[in-house]
């Protein structure tokens, strides 16, 4: 289901010629300032001239062999979360228009840089990245790319950056996740999302939402495209892929939770996919994971995100606490009533969730589910804040279930051409990204065979 051109194929075509990064970048921008494309609303800001003149360097570096990687000129967007260097952060809110801009770049924005990628633009974002809706008064709302005469939300919180990548406006993305932020809008809009284990990747010069939670990851056109940037973001050598046989993939899918609620077409999408994988020899197993009902007490009151978020924005909120979207501000103050015991007690039951998790996963390959319950809603049908409220809990639900056991997912396109978009999510405990990468890249073969 990912479209072409690849981060690989790009890279191939810049060595033998065949494109350059002035025509890369040229493509892109044009698609962005397409009228009629949702350019306006994935994009907060575009760096015109800036990305016209990297390109020019690209260029005459791989003119005189001095590239600083294979995929040097290719452009790629940032989320509006992260420090660009003589930007504004905003993180999708008008709450930070009188900040200073920032002095140098986060640390993956310049690890990024460095690989020679080209910043084309910071994208759209639920403000502060508090939904994995995707809905944004201040900037409006990127369509999803399913039925966009009707208008489906693009999901959280990265949405413009997932839209970016659909629509051709980059070749690649940078997101963040800490309840899904990567996964949903990469489910939502028929790409790829990866959330790899949080320590692996500096959280610097972020915009923070949970600092328990937080992960910086990859949105793009296929497994091995997220791979190479999670390898760059990580600072870690970029590293041929090489799928795993589906023949011996032992998968668990857990009954508890995380198949409740499903829409239809996700329900069916999924089992259809399991159905595939199991003929081609893959093992599955449906296991209860009672683990995950740990999640909802943990986050009755607000959890992790409530609490620190509020601690982040309390000084904010009450200076510019006007301009923030009511649906982000109220679950925001919510951390103001978590108590420091209620702190402590969500921090202990986390750190046991995580080990008797882990354990009851440990004898599988991975834990396969739905990205999301549901597929992308309508934004028309959001206005009400209790239809809102339900769709936000679902599409985030199954991917929250990762965060909270501090592990790694990804998520990749199972629908047929012409369904409503459905994510696949393979997910294991913390440290297995390779494993994970690896595991993707075969199930992906396989759905398009």
């Amino acid at each position: 289901m990912h479209k072409t051109p690849t981060l690989t194929s790009l890279a191939a075509d810049l060595e033998s010629g065949r494109t350059n990064a002035r025509k890369l970048v040229d493509e892109c921008l044009a698609k962005i300032a397409d009228k009629s494309g949702e350019g306006g609303r994935a994009f907060v800001h575009v760096d015109v001239e800036a990305a016209i003149e990297a390109a020019k360097a690209m260029d005459r570096l791989r003119e005189v062999r001095a590239a600083p990687s294979p995929f040097a000129g290719i452009p790629i967007s940032i989320k509006d979360l992260f420090d660009i260097k003589g930007q504004i952060t905003r993180a999708g809110s008008r709450a930070l228009d009188d900040s200073p801009a920032a002095e140098v770049d986060a640390p993956v924005v310049s690890r990024l840089r460095r690989a020679g990628f080209i910043l084309i633009g910071r994208t759209n974002m639920t403000e502060f990245a508090y939904s994995g809706i995707g809905i944004n008064p201040h900037y409006g709302t990127p369509k999803s790319v399913w039925q966009r005469n009707v208008g489906h939300v693009p999901g959280g919180s990265s949405s413009g950056a997932a839209v970016s990548v659909a629509d051709g406006m980059a070749h690649g993305a940078l997101g963040s996740d800490t309840g899904g932020s990567c996964r949903i809008p990469a489910a939502y809009n028929g790409i790829v999302g990866f959330k790899p284990t949080q320590q692996r990747i500096p959280r610097d010069g972020g915009v923070p939402l949970s600092f328990t939670l937080d992960s910086f990851g990859p949105l793009a056109r296929s497994v091995e495209c997220c791979a190479v940037l999670d390898a760059i973001l990580a600072d870690e050598p970029v590293r041929p892929l090489q799928p795993r046989a589906v023949k011996g993939m032992r998968f668990a899918v857990p009954t508890t939770v995380a198949l409740d609620d499903l829409d239809d077409q996700v329900a069916l999408a999924f089992e259809r996919t399991l159905e595939k994988l199991a003929k081609l020899g893959a093992l599955i197993e449906r296991i209860e994971v009672p683990e995950f009902l740990d999640v909802a007490v943990m986050n009755s009151k607000g959890g992790f995100a409530a609490a620190e978020s509020y601690a982040w924005h309390r000084y904010l909120i009450e200076n510019h606490g006007d301009v923030y979207d009511p649906r982000v501000s109220s679950r925001i103050v919510r951390g103001e009533a978590i108590t420091a015991a209620d702190y402590i007690d969500i921090l202990q039951a986390r750190t046991s969730m995580i080990s008797r998790a882990n354990a009851r996963i440990s004898p599988y390959d991975a834990v396969v589910m739905p990205t999301c319950a549901i597929t992308p809603p309508r934004i028309s049908d959001l206005a009400d804040d209790h239809a809102f409220t339900k769709a936000n809990l679902l599409s985030l639900r199954n991917c929250t279930l990762i965060n909270m056991m501090d592990g790694c997912a990804i998520s990749l396109p199972c629908h047929r051409h012409g369904e409503a978009p459905v994510g696949f999510m393979l997910a294991a405990a913390g440290g297995s990204d390779r494993r994970i990468f690896e595991l993707a890249a075969g199930v992906e073969g396989a759905l398009h065979v």
